[in-house]
């Protein structure tokens, strides 16, 4: 049986003995078969010399053709877990900016409805002058670091013990004077300075009806 003409049963039968003959330096392979697994009558020798060159280059050749196959499964896969990773992170990164102007939004409308209950009625100056004495608590290590918080402190704002600022708030009962009030004090305007009180006597700085200390 010659090479050329079975050269494809020779290389699954012998691949594993080749690649030993060419680890070893082996130039020539000699096999014995059952003659009946040929399809002969009878039982015989058969001796082959191989090309082990060639039959180098057919196994180089398949092992090359599977190294790229993998290799670009393999960066197939590395793509498709970028690519996920990718959007995930995009999708976290809309969450977050979206609950931070979510958050942003809930606290202006909270300090508009304090602006509007305490002083609803005052100058535009005296609106914005309650809202920055807000934001000087939330600066005081003495008070809490959140308008919410500032806003809610047990004892300190009467609208927010009463429930009147609740109810303004879930109305959208403030006016737009108070919420622009709320947007100045947010953006640091501030006429009383590190003021951190303000009540309708007791002396310090006055605007309309308050007294900011």
């Amino acid at each position: 049986m010659k090479y050329n003409k079975n050269k494809r049963i020779r290389l699954a039968l012998y691949i594993s003995a080749v690649s030993a003959a060419l680890l070893t330096g082996f130039s020539g392979f000699a096999a014995e078969a059952d003659a009946d697994f040929f399809g002969m009558a009878e039982k015989q020798t058969v001796r082959a010399t191989w090309d082990f060159s060639e039959a180098s280059q057919d196994i180089h050749a398949v092992v090359l053709e599977k190294t790229k196959s993998a290799a670009e499964d393999a960066k197939t896969e590395y793509l498709k877990k970028e690519e996920a990773k990718r959007k995930a992170a995009e999708r976290k990164e809309a969450e977050e900016k979206a609950a931070e102007v979510a958050a942003a939004q809930a606290d202006k409308e909270l300090l508009a409805a304090l602006i509007f209950c305490e002083a609803g009625n005052q100058p535009y100056e005296g609106q914005v002058a309650v809202g920055a004495v807000v934001m000087n608590r939330i600066r005081s290590s003495s008070y809490p670091d959140t308008i919410t918080d500032v806003i809610y402190q047990p004892g300190q704002f009467t609208p927010a013990m009463t429930g009147w600022l609740d109810s303004v708030l879930s109305s959208g009962g403030y006016t737009d004077s108070a919420m622009k009030a709320a947007e100045d004090a947010l953006a640091g305007s501030n006429p009383v300075g590190g003021c951190l009180y303000f009540s309708t006597g007791g002396g310090g700085y006055q605007i309309g009806d308050h007294f900011f200390r």
